[in-house]
């Protein structure tokens, strides 16, 4: 039988974007309505949620990762097929 692993988050070290109250973010979803993704901007930064599963963790973007990431997303880094 194989041992379950139970993983710990650990901040990273170099972690430089504070603990944001989510919870007044105004959750703008994508304007077709396809897909669960859900973003907010708050205090200068960019949160990305699962809006099906709201209550899970938030990815924190500063804008020039948000850039990369919506630049990456565009010319297909990201897909799955």
């Amino acid at each position: 039988m194989a041992e379950s692993t139970i993983t710990q988050q650990h901040p990273l070290a170099s972690w430089d974007k504070p603990d944001l109250d989510l919870s007044t973010a105004e959750w703008r979803s994508s304007s077709d309505g396809r897909g669960d993704v859900e973003i907010a901007f708050v205090e200068g930064f960019i949160a990305m949620r699962n809006g099906g599963r709201p209550e899970s963790p938030s990815l924190i973007f500063t804008p020039a990762e948000w850039g990369a990431f919506v630049h990456g997303a565009r010319e297909g880094q990201f897909d799955l097929t």
